[in-house]
């Protein structure tokens, strides 16, 4: 936590929503209905009322359609034309958007976890004590989403995320630096992946 008496930096949400939803047929995940709604619209709110501000949201397969559908209040859309090259293109662009913004930390949160709501990402942001924080949500002790990123380390996460990986590789390699704050009491972290998947949904 910062020092009483000092304005602590906003936590950003960084939600990633351009995938194409090749194994769902080539459905776009954003535009997958949850409860009445494109799903871009829960993630979206998810992060406002865990506690980040501002939101940016990256968009890809099908942008125009959920820009269309999709009511995103108060939200930054950012386009990723190179969204089919994989999740580490749309981890740059996020990042890229963010670094004019007074932001101290990204929270990044992936459109096809649902199971993942406001009580995680709140208790993920909780954890933020600086630039260089590093904090990812587990699940009974295992590394899951959100994540989030400290200023400082926006530069080395955008070099090294390319195609499907994202952060994972920068992660793996610093296991040591980041603080787990258990959620498999307040979330549950499945990913709408395949057809079967499509269960989940409500």
């Amino acid at each position: 936590m910062a020092p009483s008496g000092t304005a602590v930096p906003p936590v950003a949400g960084l939600l990633l929503a351009a995938g194409g939803g090749r194994r769902l047929g080539g459905r776009p995940k954003a535009l997958l209905v949850h409860r009445g709604r494109p799903l871009v619209e829960h993630a979206a709110r998810t992060l406002r009322e865990g506690g980040c501000a501002p939101v940016h949201v990256v968009l890809g397969a099908a942008a125009d359609r959920v820009r269309h559908r999709a009511e995103l209040p108060g939200c930054v859309l950012v386009d990723n034309p190179r969204w089919a090259d994989g999740m580490g293109s749309s981890l740059r662009a996020g990042l890229t958007s963010l670094s004019g913004t007074d932001a101290g930390a990204a929270l990044v949160l992936l459109v096809d976890q649902p199971g993942i709501g406001a009580a995680a990402v709140a208790r993920v942001v909780a954890a933020y004590t600086g630039p260089d924080a590093l904090v990812s949500a587990a699940y009974d002790g295992r590394r899951g989403h959100p994540v989030l990123f400290g200023a400082r380390r926006w530069a080395e996460v955008a070099a090294d995320a390319e195609g499907d990986r994202g952060a994972r590789a920068y992660l793996k390699a610093r296991e040591s630096d980041i603080v787990l704050v258990e959620c498999g009491d307040v979330a549950r972290a499945y990913d709408i992946d395949t057809e079967e998947d499509l269960s989940h949904l409500e």
